[in-house]
């Protein structure tokens, strides 16, 4: 039932995404899931320890099995029930983001519309780069870069472990991905703590991230020519992205929309020179992040389609 879970789980979240009331009065589980990292993170991450990277795999075992835990506990009684895994779903639409990840990309182009420091503020709650270095091709690049990428581990990853191993597989999926978002940098302070944290995402998004960039060519295919230019950006772009991972939605989304994502960025006023995906146009606007979003809403309509065949397959 794993499949026919994941079909009904995108399709209560596209439709219901996470009610913000229930946000204000208990969280969400991805910030109880942060809660409890850093608690681990604060008792044994030790920089300066010789065991640090020790340290950091053994907060990530501990961090991982209480919540593999409590998810295998609700799954197994939800399934002594004859409609359990519809209950299933709805848990797990909490750990989708179709509906909020169309929101705030769409703020960028509505605050790009009246002026561009309205862009700056709405691209900052998606990106980290520094907003205020930002022209308005600048704005559009940085949230269509984060459409991309969110849409492959935000969404299809999360669909995809969620389908082949039920609400445990997407929570454990969302805890690693969490742990890398929290402790898997590059900093003085997480550089061998958050080892392992950074190297298990890099693998559990390594299938979602190559069918993501398939599903915006697909999303592409009423234009042939671009569906089939965002297939030849991805085989040839996405190998150069500092990621093994993001480079295939973001060359993707940049084939299919003939535009440039990536190049150079600035983190906290220092520049990084990145490699660009794509070869279209570098100038861009907010117009061109409402395409991004069709192709996105389109993307995801297809990986619904898709795991709705799988639920009626198997």
């Amino acid at each position: 039932m794993n499949f026919a879970t994941a079909f009904a789980a995108l399709l209560m979240e596209r439709a219901i995404g996470y009610p913000p009331f229930l946000f204000n009065r208990i969280s969400h589980p991805v910030v109880w899931m942060g809660t409890w990292l850093s608690f681990l993170e604060k008792h044994l991450n030790k920089p300066d320890a010789k065991n640090a990277r020790l340290r950091g795999v053994l907060a990530w075992g501990l961090y991982v099995s209480l919540i593999l835990a409590i998810t295998l506990a609700i799954t197994i009684a939800l399934h002594q029930f004859t409609y359990g895994w519809l209950l299933e779903a709805l848990l797990a639409t909490t750990l989708l983001a179709q509906k909020d990840l169309h929101r705030f990309v769409a703020a960028v182009a509505d605050g790009l519309d009246q002026s561009l420091d309205k862009g700056r503020e709405a691209v900052s709650h998606i990106v980290g780069r520094d907003p205020k270095q930002l022209d308005e091709s600048g704005v559009s690049r940085a949230a269509l870069e984060s459409l991309a990428e969110n849409a492959s581990d935000g969404i299809v990853a999360p669909a995809f472990w969620l389908a082949i191993g039920g609400l445990p597989a997407l929570a454990l999926y969302k805890a690693i991905n969490t742990a890398d978002s929290m402790i898997g940098h590059k900093s003085e302070r997480y550089l061998h703590f958050g080892w392992a944290s950074a190297r298990i995402d890099d693998l559990v998004n390594l299938p979602a991230s190559r069918l993501c960039g398939l599903l915006y060519a697909a999303a592409a295919i009423t234009n042939l020519a671009r569906s089939k230019a965002a297939i030849k950006a991805m085989f040839r772009d996405a190998g150069k992205h500092q990621s093994p991972n993001a480079g295939w939605p973001e060359s993707a989304l940049a084939g299919a929309m003939d535009i440039k994502l990536g190049g150079p960025r600035s983190y906290d006023g220092e520049r990084v020179d990145l490699a660009f995906m794509g070869t279209g146009r570098e100038t861009l606007k907010a117009q061109d992040i409402r395409d991004g979003l069709k192709l996105y809403s389109r993307a995801m309509w297809a990986l619904t389609a898709l795991v709705g065949l799988g639920a009626w397959l198997i």
